[in-house]
């Protein structure tokens, strides 16, 4: 018979849910040194939304109050999918199936255009190719742990 249950940390977690933590972890960060002046240049030119905003985080990254809300929200929802192992894959995967279709949008949209509302930049779009293929890299990687091959009847 075999099981598929999570293999636990030595801190009582599934690689998953640190995993999930993780990423949780950085989405909130990058989403609070979006609002902090000097981190994120030409802070004085951000904008709610859309591709006026010519707030760069990093000096690479265009952002918004919208852009910034947004990497909050994903961190706050990846803490809360941490509390147990199938949700914390479940975000993972999910998370990064979202940041495929962002770098998709991204690639096909005209980024002077009003399409481009989040904002979104060359750079960005990279970003998200990597994240897409990060977090659900991750995802499938810490669902494979604790699974044993089944034991044929009669052995040990």
């Amino acid at each position: 018979m075999s099981t598929r249950t999570p293999s636990p940390t030595s801190t009582g977690r599934s690689s998953a849910q640190l995993a999930s933590i993780i990423v949780a972890g950085v989405f909130l960060l990058v989403g609070i040194l979006g609002f902090i002046p000097g981190v994120t240049t030409d802070y004085s030119q951000m904008g709610f939304a859309g591709h006026g905003s010519m707030a760069m985080l990093f000096g690479v990254f265009m952002v918004s109050t919208l852009h910034n809300i947004v990497h909050l929200l994903f961190g706050v929802v990846g803490l809360a999918c941490a509390r147990t192992s199938r949700a914390a894959r479940l975000y993972l995967l999910v998370g990064g199936v979202v940041y495929l279709v962002l770098w998709l949008y991204g690639l096909l949209i005209d980024h002077g255009s009003d399409a481009n509302f989040v904002p979104f930049n060359n750079a960005d779009n990279w970003l998200h190719l990597g994240l897409g293929i990060g977090m659900i890299a991750l995802g499938l990687l810490t669902g494979r742990e604790g699974r044993t091959a089944p034991t044929p009847t009669g052995t040990q």
